[in-house]
């Protein structure tokens, strides 16, 4: 970039990507990012309008949001002011409306686990009110592979160092719908790969289409 820090305003090689020649790291980006965007746009859970509150929904037993450590348990005083943790999940409940209206059957529930250490840590999978088994649907430590297996809960999942990782409650009421519809959304990506952009006309404004 020449020394340029900041070349968002560059239109021109400064900025410019080649597309043609993105390589095979590139193109893996490239269908992680698109698996990303699909989780987010079929999973209501990922995309909150409201503030999380931990408040316990007696009815159903549950809450909005729970913060657990590696061993499967919520996080205590202690956990949350040592220094030296470096792992953590966030179960994120669909059931638990902060409205107080309850679609158990839309929405999903689902665990974040992030991991900054820079080695593995054995995570615990914690025990949800109404689940089976967790499904996971993103390892960042593996992108490029089509994940869809399902943990029991308590079982001991290897987390690796510097990642995050993303599971599904499979409840024992049937699967919800956001869940059904993200299964479908991400088969649809493995059967339609990303078409790579034509490289732009030379002297064209960046808005402009190419004449391929």
């Amino acid at each position: 970039q020449d020394g340029n820090n900041n070349t968002y305003c560059q239109d021109n090689e400064l900025n410019w990507i080649d597309w043609t020649n993105i390589g095979e790291e590139g193109q893996s980006l490239i269908e992680f990012t698109r698996r990303l965007i699909t989780l987010r746009q079929t999973l209501p859970i990922l995309r909150r309008p409201r503030f999380l509150t931990g408040r316990h929904n007696a009815e159903l037993d549950v809450r909005d949001v729970l913060w657990v450590s590696p061993t499967g348990e919520p996080m205590q005083d202690e956990q949350w002011n040592d220094g030296n943790a470096r792992c953590l999940g966030m179960v994120l409940d669909g059931r638990a409306r902060a409205t107080g209206i309850n679609r158990p059957a839309m929405d999903v529930t689902a665990l974040l686990v992030l991991n900054a250490h820079h080695d593995v840590v054995h995570f615990t999978l914690p025990a949800v009110t109404g689940g089976t088994a967790w499904r996971c649907l993103l390892d960042t430590n593996i992108p490029e592979a089509a994940i869809a297996e399902t943990f029991d809960i308590g079982a001991e999942y290897v987390v690796t160092g510097r990642s995050l990782l993303l599971f599904a409650l499979e409840p024992d009421s049937g699967t919800p719908i956001a869940l059904r519809q993200a299964a479908r959304a991400l088969r649809r990506l493995t059967e339609a790969p990303p078409t790579v952009p034509a490289a732009p006309v030379e002297g064209a404004p960046a808005d402009a289409p190419s004449a391929n």
